[in-house]
């Protein structure tokens, strides 16, 4: 099973087990602190909040001005009247005042301390292009009122809130976020060898209704992570990703295959710079060559969100790049019944792994 996780901001300096690449020091303080950013990032930074305010003006935020001419064009030539339902929605939608993104308001002349941290993550993602920064906001509004992100979040408190149920008992093995690293980011664990019972995975996967109630579970744990985050100037903004392969690869697992590629696309098109870093364990070298073979055409700051562990390199490598915990309690803030998979190669004679609580 080939993966592509989204690029996001990473917390340290780090590089791919595969072999030598660019390290690339990238800290939350750069992430999330305007006064850490050069001058040309700057200047990015104001023409994208002077664009952003113009488009809540103007209500333009949600619609493009040309796809909003357009759409005009259409209504009247249906003969919208004046009188009609349609005035209430033009209405509705120029009042954009209060429109928010995680809580934290986008209308910068609030002055929120956390709009900046909000903006800088899109503008990271297009490379400090204000106005591709500006659009992929708009896109990513847009797919959150058309996928109903926050009202599926209503109700689910802060930070402190029992995670989001799965659609199935079991899958509450296969994904979760516990812990933190030692700088702060929320610790999600997602783990592929619980679909090796091909039981599980039928009832996962089984039909589409069932893989749209898996993706939009996924899309709650990923909002739950958030809340877990500071997102202030200067905090840990983005969450820390591992994912282990242990005993998930088999053939006829194409459901699987499709709804991941749809989750990271959702990642990367919707939570920019919302992972800090990805560490895939138990890696094959099938994964190792697919990998070498696209690295090239990544940026390095991109290629240093990828760290790869082979089974023996598991517990060094968490260690190393997570500091998750003292070596002799690896992986204890993860629950007892999700710890086994992560740490079934872990070498008894140095790590006590099998007494993980």
């Amino acid at each position: 099973m080939e993966l592509q996780l989204s690029p996001s901001s990473s917390s340290s300096s780090s590089s791919s087990s595969m072999g030598d690449t660019t390290d690339v020091v990238v800290t939350d303080d750069e992430t999330t602190v305007p006064e850490n950013l050069k001058s040309s990032e700057k200047k990015a930074l104001l023409e994208l909040r002077t664009m952003l305010e113009d488009a809540i003006a103007a209500g333009q935020l949600l619609h493009h001005p040309s796809h909003r001419h357009e759409r005009s064009k259409s209504r009247v030539a249906n003969s919208c009247s004046v009188n009609s339902s349609c005035v209430k929605e033009e209405e509705a939608e120029e009042d954009l005042s209060g429109v928010s993104l995680w809580g934290v308001p986008l209308l910068p002349s609030r002055k929120h301390e956390s709009t900046d941290v909000i903006l800088l993550k899109f503008l990271r993602a297009r490379e400090f292009k204000a106005a591709e920064a500006l659009d992929m906001i708009r896109r990513t509004l847009r797919w959150r009122r058309d996928f109903g992100v926050d009202g599926m979040m209503d109700g689910e408190g802060g930070a402190d809130a029992a995670p989001p149920q799965p659609p199935l008992p079991h899958l509450k093995s296969a994904a979760y976020i516990d812990g933190r690293d030692r700088e702060g980011h929320p610790v999600c664990y997602n783990i592929y060898g619980v679909f090796k019972d091909k039981d599980v995975y039928r009832q996962t996967f089984g039909d589409e209704e069932r893989q749209e109630k898996f993706l939009r579970w996924r899309v709650q744990l990923m909002e739950q992570g958030i809340k877990q985050m500071s997102l202030k100037p200067g905090g840990a903004a983005a969450m820390l990703h591992i994912i282990d392969f242990k005993d998930s690869l088999r053939p006829g697992m194409r459901e699987l295959r499709s709804a991941t590629r749809e989750i990271v696309s959702i990642m990367q098109d919707n939570y920019p710079e919302f992972v800090a870093k990805n560490i895939f364990l138990n890696v094959s070298f099938r994964y190792y060559a697919y990998h070498a073979l696209f690295s090239p055409f990544i940026t390095p700051r991109t290629r240093s969100k990828f760290i790869f562990a082979r089974p023996a390199q598991v517990t060094e490598t968490l260690l190393k790049y997570a500091g998750l915990l003292r070596p002799h309690l690896v992986l204890k803030s993860a629950p007892a019944s999700h710890s086994t998979p992560l740490i079934g190669s872990c070498p008894r004679r140095t790590y006590r792994c099998s007494t993980v609580a």
